[in-house]
């Protein structure tokens, strides 16, 4: 079967890496095709995975839109050489798009419900839209739900076993008490006219009273007076910082739901609540979300009372997790798959049962 991934994020590349293994491992033939964004093509090539990059970054939401209607053209052109089974993505704009012109059935993959702009590009021209099952949206009867979340398909246990030398890397003892700080860019479609931290310097000036050594990462330049806090290690390796921390603070949900996968306390400080952002506080405890105009000062007084919390607490809480949620990668593999013999058969595309993905 023939099978084309598009990629136009870091977090993308993650999701898919391990499905890409597995399908090529089943014999099928896997095409890879980015767009420049963050570290998305240096994640690649970090992991040895095949691609084509079909199309630059973009600065601005006006440049995006030209961008993005290069990027289909070329993949539409890709595609019409390579004649797919399954185009798939997350988001899944251009994959929607190209497969409905083409003879392609189109999977697509999402867990943003506040993205609405993605979302109507992508969803009236996909066949399949595969959602965790915590996802706040009813689709309609192209949605798949499944009891998991993205960040399982490349953290799950049987996919991911954290490196605690990365700690070696960033200039850290074993024994020193850390956390991590991520600050967002705003400048995505979705974060127009929101916020997170009032003020990053603050947020250290705490940590460091709390007796903390902190770690900055953040999308594009962070302030002037923060590059100090700035870390160096191949992008790669941040989720194996994210296992070593005591704490992750972060402006973005993906970051914070990754450390919470991990076991490690995530504070998530943004006006917008997911799906899966809500679940993992709720249900496990893992993560604490807080928006409104108090966001900044009660993330920070949380994030300092979770160090008096024992490390079996977080521990505890992972471990209910996992024994909820699936590993997300096999589940990706049976989607394309199934939704490859639909195409090839030339039945109607099936909807598995949302309980038994």
């Amino acid at each position: 079967m023939r099978v084309m991934i598009t990629i136009q994020h870091p977090g993308h590349v993650h999701f898919f890496r391990h499905p890409i293994a597995e399908l090529e491992a089943r014999g099928h033939e896997v095409h890879v095709f980015a767009r420049e964004s963050d570290v998305a093509v240096q994640l690649l090539e970090a992991y040895d995975i095949d691609h084509e990059v079909l199309a630059g970054e973009s600065d601005s939401l006006v440049s995006l839109a030209a961008v993005q209607a290069t990027y289909e053209l070329r993949l539409l052109r890709r595609a019409r050489r390579i004649d797919p089974d399954v185009i798939t993505a997350i988001g899944g704009v251009a994959a929607a798009h190209v497969a409905s012109v083409t003879s392609a059935k189109s999977l697509v993959f999402y867990d943003t419900e506040h993205a609405t702009l993605i979302t109507k590009l992508a969803y009236p021209f996909a066949d399949t839209i595969s959602t965790p099952a915590c996802y706040r949206d009813e689709i309609g009867p192209k949605q798949v739900t499944y009891p998991g979340y993205h960040e399982l398909a490349y953290l799950h246990p049987d996919r991911f076993e954290p490196d605690p030398t990365v700690l070696e890397e960033v200039g850290l003892d074993p024994e020193t008490s850390f956390a991590v700080v991520r600050l967002s860019s705003w400048d995505a479609s979705h974060d127009v006219g929101h916020g997170g931290f009032d003020d990053p310097r603050a947020v250290i000036d705490r940590l460091e009273d709390a007796g903390l050594h902190v770690l900055l990462t953040a999308e594009g330049e962070p302030p002037s007076d923060l590059a100090s806090y700035q870390f160096e290690t191949s992008p790669d390796r941040m989720h194996d910082l994210l296992a070593s921390a005591d704490v992750v603070l972060s402006e973005g949900a993906t970051t914070a739901a990754e450390a919470a996968v991990l076991g490690t306390p995530a504070v998530y400080v943004n006006p917008l609540s997911l799906g899966y952002t809500a679940e993992l506080e709720e249900e496990y405890g893992l993560l604490f979300e807080y928006s409104g105009d108090e966001r900044h000062a009660r993330g920070l007084e949380q994030a300092v009372s979770v160090l008096e919390e024992p490390a079996e607490t977080w521990d505890r809480r992972r471990e209910r997790l996992l024994a909820d949620r699936i590993d997300v990668t096999e589940l990706v593999v049976r989607q394309v798959e199934t939704l490859a013999q639909a195409r090839t058969s030339g039945r109607a595309t099936p909807v598995p049962n949302p309980d038994h993905p």
